[in-house]
């Protein structure tokens, strides 16, 4: 979707600021905001792509007011509200005011370690051979698709090449609607800076973006 979380290479934004030994969390209710939104996607039924979803689709006014965690925290309130799991008025109070809904699972703090250890693979079974190869130049369709997806705009309508095959993964255009896991070849392609930017850009500046195969035509 072309929400405001999609900032690369949009201008107006300023430079890049890195912050000199940036601590993982900035303050004790980041690593909670953090835990609760892993931890509730096993009562919650949601995969990680309906996750990003649930953050993004936001007016950009309310994205770009909101602090990282904020914008995690709003992501998991509506994921909880979609599910009937909390209420608008236990949002608005801060705390609970019915009996817990029932939910087939829960994640027990024994079982954190190994969840993070096994992550979440989403290489699968490739359900046909890959259509493009190594060194193969091709376009970036063109797309604005309302839902989630994984192509920046930046890159959409421009040529690039091949440079990496990883097998096929689960496509999070439709892994994000409940519409199924649909596995697609996923690519490494690597742009010129010209091709991204125009004659302004450094000759030099390479940009490398995964694409998966549907994304892609031949250029």
């Amino acid at each position: 979707m072309d929400g405001a979380q999609d900032m690369g290479g949009v201008k107006g934004f300023g430079p890049v600021q890195p912050e000199p030994n940036e601590p993982i969390f900035h303050g004790e209710w980041e690593r909670r905001a953090f835990a609760l939104t892993l931890a509730m996607g096993r009562p919650g039924g949601w995969n990680i792509d309906m996750s990003r979803f649930a953050r993004e689709n936001r007016p950009h006014d309310d994205y770009l007011s909101k602090s990282y965690y904020q914008i995690w925290l709003a992501g998991l309130e509506k994921l909880m509200l979609e599910r009937g799991l909390i209420s608008e008025d236990e949002i608005a109070r801060g705390h609970s005011l019915d009996p817990p809904k029932p939910v087939k699972a829960v994640l027990s703090s024994s079982d954190v370690g190994a969840m993070l250890h096994r992550g979440g693979p989403t290489e699968r079974d490739p359900l046909q051979p890959a259509r493009y190869g190594i060194g193969d130049r091709v376009r970036m369709k063109n797309i604005n698709p309302p839902t989630h997806t994984r192509l920046p705009r930046y890159v959409r309508g421009r040529v690039g090449t091949i440079e990496l095959l990883h097998g096929a993964h689960v496509f999070p255009d439709t892994n994000s609607l409940g519409q199924g896991e649909d596995p697609q070849w996923l690519y490494t392609v690597r742009f010129d800076g010209t091709e991204l930017w125009g004659a302004e850009a450094d000759p030099t500046t390479k940009v490398s973006v995964d694409a998966w195969e549907s994304y892609l035509e031949p250029a």
